[in-house]
């Protein structure tokens, strides 16, 4: 796991994103053992939901920890049709990095960040892997991306 942290830093610092990044010894794969990690509430952490067009393209649809995301509303935001989850193997091909530690940006993927992501000022979002995360503002998550901001939550 430490391959993808290491690839996700050098991504980091090639690109003047401001954020910290941070390592630890328990698993942050959920959203409750991320917050726990970072002694947080579950809403301070952003989740990365991969899902797959029909064409094989990624799309990563981040929504606050303890919402769910709509594949209608990301299906009718792109004009396409609903698309469906990734499976870990197509994520890690696709975005490469692994299923729960999938970051917020670092490859080329359609990005749409749920509105109510950007009522906050700081998230933390998966950093790499299973036993990290980044702490980010979502002015800087939305500028490393460059999501498009819609209501994609159910």
């Amino acid at each position: 796991m430490i391959e993808y942290e290491e690839k996700l830093k050098k991504f980091i610092h090639e690109n003047n994103i401001q954020g910290e990044h941070l390592i630890f010894s328990q698993s942050c794969h959920t959203v409750e053992e991320a917050a726990k990690a970072v002694n947080a509430n579950p809403n301070d952490c952003v989740k990365n939901i991969c899902l797959i067009d029909s064409k094989g393209h990624i799309i990563i649809a981040i929504v606050m920890g303890e919402d769910r995301v709509s594949t209608k509303r990301v299906g009718k935001t792109l004009k396409i049709e609903r698309p469906r989850i990734a499976t870990p193997e197509e994520i890690l091909e696709k975005t490469g990095y692994p299923c729960g530690g999938t970051p917020s940006f670092g490859y080329n993927a359609i990005f749409l960040i749920d509105s109510k992501v950007m009522e906050k000022d700081i998230v933390y979002t998966s950093g790499g892997s299973e036993n990290s995360l980044l702490r980010i503002t979502t002015k800087e998550l939305q500028s490393s991306n460059n999501g498009q901001i819609v209501r994609i939550r159910r």
